[in-house]
């Protein structure tokens, strides 16, 4: 820290979190007048924007590390960290909402009447600045502009075989990209409507996300799709050609994914090289926002922000003129589509807006084209839609089929040039009824792709390549063992034991640890289910704190019937081993007594899912049923084989209803359940393995398509020993589990197949009932 001062903050998600939930408390974001968030240029434009007069206290700015100066104070960057303006009156009661959330709240400046900016710093004026001056923007500057004339050249040039097609998806730009999509939480909240990859198989790529308005109470089928757009070889070849496709392509992937061209607004992120006061590079970006701004104006479409960079140089190296159009409309989450092909017979069509000879886009044929594309998805005559993008019809006809390994059959020839090239503002469609539409061929059921010369595609063939390129990268297929994990089956004799006090809506404690990102997932689900739920956030700022939050835990722990730990990164993640920080909060003597007093005493019971069961094994609770000292060859959870966090949906299977928790299962039945998570392979003994088995706790283990176990890394995403996914404790009240069970709801990853809902949360509020 002290040595790296001068480094770019690094991000905190954490903090981040904190501060989410605070800005979702309407108590605390009725108090704020105006907010900034802390970025590039620190205190001085992150507070220095909010209002025309104002005098800071650098001294009172919390520091992430000593040995800043004043002028360090008042420019270095600092990232989770929001800057609010409240009434003077209010002040207080603002630093106390914060602090519920265990964040630090500091009073640092002031807002005054005399137009000036004023720092103050070991109590010296340091700055002293007129707002009318700021407001000037210094001197006025000018520069000279050329923008040369382009000529376009198609991108892929190719002939229609089956090598084509192979070379094609193998390119770098058309290539699975999996390996790398699948380290990001893609299912948090339990607002996503189409998973990144879709079908069966989980290999068709989506190209926009869909995810549901996020709601703190009930539900909604409201969403938001946005989609993008940009090639790298046309942007160098005319930044004004590049910009306007961009645009163009983002929008079509919105349209393609259920949206409305007449309902979406734009955002931009721009990348240049130095201009060096070169008119020829200066013309770039020049060029590239008039490309933008034509398209925005024949769309009627506005940008709204964006992010801009003028520093894509490094000694002879120039980045190419970039500029990404982010598009953002809405739709209903029954509306929403996804790409991958529905049934074979279906026709597949392909529609193209008119191009000048210049290569710019006839508009009044692209909005013509999305209208068309909008009403025959919103009439339920398209089952499934791509949008045109780099890789042309080719790309669109090999990754619509993977998904649900459905084939093609062309039945009409297309142009070479848009079989392996965009054409923006164009689709292939998968029709329901064809009447109106071009068509191009028709899905089938055997996995190959029938060209019109008599060439056929293997499709085996072609994913592997597709998957391959990027494998030593991203890696998503490494190998595992052949061995064949044991299946287990335990079917629960005679009824389950009831509690003694029947509870007509019982209490749910959902504790939130620094990292914890699922409690609103989970209080959701509960209340859905007929209980009463309540967050509660642990604070740690100080020893006061953390004694204060032992007490009150301890009180809900004995005031409640269901303890629930949720998912996410316990203080991101502790080295060596996440979920630390809450086994030692919960190993605390009046915590741990409370817990035991639940389980053994007030026949409560106890989930954890994710890092929650990562504490719970840590503590002992599954497989032991108490809190107990770690052994040398205690059951652990441990880094995913693979290396890296894994997010994706996951097949798994009823080994055991012997849970109160697994009451509305029957032994044998699958679900698909949401995973994600970095440390989640199950590791223990085979003697303990043998114990578990025998007395029933072997909840669920991850399978494959056929409902085995298995160690394939693509259904058991951290090669748990044994495939198992969830253990319980000896009497099955208190469950722990990998999978996200929690996210689930209407229209929820619909490009998944698969029932989806385990009834767990149903099962634990009927327990008391």
């Amino acid at each position: 820290l002290e040595t790296c001062g001068a480094e770019v903050q690094k991000g905190n998600a954490p903090e981040e979190r904190k501060l989410q939930r605070l800005f979702r408390n309407p108590e605390a974001t009725t108090l704020i007048r105006r907010c900034n968030d802390f970025g590039a240029g620190g205190v001085s434009v992150a507070i220095g924007e909010l209002a025309d007069g104002l005098k800071i206290d650098l001294n009172a700015v919390p520091k992430k590390y000593e040995g800043l100066d004043g002028t360090e104070l008042a420019i270095s960057e600092s990232q989770e960290r929001m800057a609010v303006v409240v009434r003077a009156s209010d002040v207080d009661k603002f630093i106390a909402l914060a602090a519920k959330e265990n964040l630090l709240a500091t009073k640092v400046a002031t807002v005054t009447d005399n137009n000036r900016l004023e720092m103050t710093w070991n109590g010296n004026v340091i700055v002293d600045l007129s707002r009318d001056f700021l407001n000037s923007n210094g001197a006025t500057k000018h520069t000279n502009i050329k923008i040369s004339k382009a000529t376009l050249h198609k991108v892929n040039d190719k002939q229609n075989t089956a090598k084509s097609w192979i070379e094609h998806l193998s390119d770098l730009n058309t290539c699975s990209q999996k390996g790398l999509v699948e380290r990001f939480d893609s299912t948090i909240g339990a607002g996503t409507v189409t998973m990144p990859f879709g079908g069966k198989t989980q290999m068709t790529p989506t190209q926009a996300m869909v995810a549901k308005i996020p709601v703190l109470k009930g539900q909604t089928t409201t969403c938001s799709v946005m989609g993008w757009g940009f090639n790298p070889y046309i942007s160098e070849q005319s930044p004004y050609h590049g910009a306007m496709y961009a645009v163009i392509e983002s929008v079509a992937k919105v349209v393609a994914a259920g949206g409305n061209s007449e309902h979406a607004w734009l955002t931009f992120q721009e990348y240049f090289e130095r201009t060096n006061n070169n008119p020829t590079r200066w013309g770039k970006p020049a060029a590239a926002l008039l490309g933008a701004f034509k398209a925005q104006i024949e769309l009627g479409l506005g940008a709204i922000g964006g992010k801009d960079s003028m520093s894509g140089s490094f000694e002879n190296l120039d980045v190419p003129p970039t500029l990404v159009s982010f598009a953002v409309s809405t739709t209903t989450s029954k509306k929403a589509l996804s790409p991958e092909f529905k049934k074979a017979g279906n026709k597949v069509a392909l529609i193209t807006p008119k191009y000048d000879e210049n290569g710019l886009p006839c508009f009044d044929s692209v909005k013509d084209v999305f209208v068309k594309v909008r009403d025959a998805i919103a009439s339920g005559k398209v089952v499934s839609a791509w949008a045109l993008s780099y890789g042309g019809v080719s790309e669109a006809i090999a990754k619509m089929s993977m998904g649900n390994k459905l084939g093609f059959k062309f039945t009409s020839d297309v142009d070479n040039d848009v079989m392996f090239n965009a054409v923006y503002g164009g689709f292939v469609l998968e029709v329901a009824d064809a009447n109106g539409f071009d068509v191009i061929g028709e899905v089938t059921d055997k996995y190959t792709i029938e060209l019109t010369n008599g060439e056929t595609v293997c499709m085996e063939t072609l994913q592997k390549e597709y998957e391959q390129k990027l494998e030593p990268v991203f890696p998503c297929r490494i190998a595992t063992t052949d061995e064949k994990p044991q299946t287990f089956e335990y079917k629960l004799d005679g009824e389950r034991k009831a509690p003694a006090i029947k509870v007509a809506k019982p209490r749910v404690l959902i504790p939130v640890f620094p990292g914890t990102n699922c409690e609103y997932d989970t209080a959701r689900v509960f209340e859905r289910a007929g209980a009463q739920a309540e967050i509660f956030v642990i604070k740690n700022l100080s020893g006061k704190d953390i004694e204060e939050s032992i007490k009150a835990m301890t009180d809900s722990i004995n005031n409640s019937q269901i303890v629930m730990i949720p998912g996410g990164f316990s203080g991101g993640d502790e080295p060596e081993g996440s979920g630390k920080f809450i086994t030692s909060f919960f190993r605390n003597p009046e915590i741990k007594d409370a817990v035991h007093n639940l389980l053994q005493n007030r026949d409560g019971l106890m989930l954890g899912i994710c890092n929650g069961f990562q504490a719970l094994v840590k503590l002992g609770l599954v497989p032991f049923g108490e809190i107990v000292d770690m052994q040398d060859d205690s059951p652990t959870l441990t880094f995913n084989t693979i290396a890296r966090h894994q997010s994706m949906m996951v097949n798994t299977k009823i080994c055991s209803n012997k849970s109160p928790w697994l009451a509305k299962t029957n032994v044998g039945d699958i679900h698909s359940v949401a995973i994600s998570h970095g440390e989640g392979r199950f590791v223990a003994t085979e003697e303990m393995i043998t114990r578990l088995a025998q007395n029933g706790q072997i909840a669920t283990q991850y399978v494959d398509f056929d409902g085995n176990p298995t160690y394939d890394i693509r259904f058991n995403p951290n090669t748990s020993i044994h495939a198992i996914e969830g253990i319980t404790s000896p009497d099955g009240r208190v469950l722990g589990k990998m999978a996200h069970s929690e996210r689930i709801g209407a229209d929820i990853c619909k490009n998944i197949y698969g029932e989806k809902d385990q009834n767990i949360f149903a099962s634990g509020v009927e327990y008391f009932k």
